[in-house]
């Protein structure tokens, strides 16, 4: 395993603050090594955005972090927490070290500036010494990169196809060559075709740029595809941590199976799409011990009174996985 460039420990947010606090993300334990992508499933409302939000200390009121570290591993230097950055800090890292693909990315773009003036600024805000002569050539280089030519630099986002904007918004978070890039549901308004195009490109880029993806969708086909590893949220909390193909092939939790069920194989012999009955749990008031309970096909006795703790199963395969479920109880905790 590649050593880590991202390390989230016991990570806690609230919307709120109180008694009436809403625990939105609770302990949450992952690590992001260098040069993989890991994929952060999970249906809406389950904690996936406001943890990345989070991490990158993005929050908007009422949102507030109560609790944990992000431990940061640059390529030279020491190692440092985000969480403890100063408000100078926190500027230089976020970009240079660590970019974001926001929700609804196309939507991201000013419509009044041209592509060049905003894939500009962000040069001339971090490296300022740098000539114009040389931020217009990064600028079309970044274009190029991502499939797009450079006669566009002066296009306005209006002129632009869905698929063209969102190659923009990944050209813009690349440009600094940061570290760690965030990717929150960065396809989900484009068809499936331009989905294709758009991942198949990124991963092209990672393998040549070396960067480390946190790729964040409810939709769990892409990840196994396109993930190296994928954790698994509900209710606020990582219930299933494991290798892509191994999450495809034997999820233990029932949530990770339940969501497996939800989207048609494509090869193979066909099967039942069943789907997850209920609804997501309401974070202001959670079900008492493990929160998929309410829910879950195989949930027994302790299910409702104990809550389970993410760590290595007692199964062959169980050092290179986590889960929380009471039918697979930790042998190892997680954190």
């Amino acid at each position: 395993m590649a050593e880590p460039v991202l390390e989230i420990r016991n990570l806690n947010v609230d919307y709120g603050l109180g008694d009436r606090a809403v625990h939105a993300v609770r302990d949450v334990n992952l690590t992001l090594h260098r040069g993989e992508v890991l994929g952060l499933a999970g249906e809406s409302g389950s904690g996936k955005s406001t943890l990345a939000y989070g991490l990158t200390r993005l929050l908007a009121p009422p949102g507030v972090i109560t609790g944990g570290q992000v431990i940061y591993h640059p390529a030279q230097g020491s190692s440092y927490d985000v969480l403890a950055l100063s408000d100078n800090g926190l500027r230089e890292w976020r970009w240079a070290e660590t970019a974001i693909v926001f929700q609804g990315a196309m939507n991201s773009l000013n419509p009044v500036h041209k592509i060049s003036t905003q894939l500009m600024d962000v040069l001339k805000a971090h490296e300022p010494n740098m000539s114009a002569h040389s931020r217009a050539a990064r600028a079309r280089e970044m274009l190029k990169l991502v499939g797009i030519s450079a006669d566009r630099m002066d296009a306005y986002p209006h002129q632009l196809s869905g698929g063209m904007r969102q190659r923009v918004m990944i050209g813009m978070a690349l440009i600094l060559q940061p570290q760690v890039v965030i990717m929150d549901e960065p396809t989900t308004a484009l068809d499936v075709v331009m989905q294709r195009q758009i991942l198949g490109q990124l991963i092209e880029l990672r393998e040549r740029l070396g960067f480390s993806v946190i790729f964040i969708t409810h939709d769990l086909s892409l990840l196994v595809e396109f993930s190296n590893r994928i954790a698994i949220m509900y209710g606020g909390r990582i219930v299933e941590e494991a290798p892509a193909n191994t999450i495809y092939r034997d999820a233990l939790h029932p949530y990770s199976k339940g969501l497996l069920s939800s989207f048609p194989a494509l090869r193979g012999p066909r099967r039942e799409l069943t789907g997850i009955p209920g609804s997501p749990p309401d974070l202001a008031g959670m079900p008492a011990g493990c929160s998929f309970h309410p829910r879950c096909p195989k949930a027994f006795e302790p299910c409702g009174s104990a809550i389970p703790v993410l760590g290595r199963p007692d199964t062959p395969d169980g050092a290179g996985r986590s889960v929380a479920c009471w039918l697979h109880p930790a042998e190892q905790p997680v954190g």
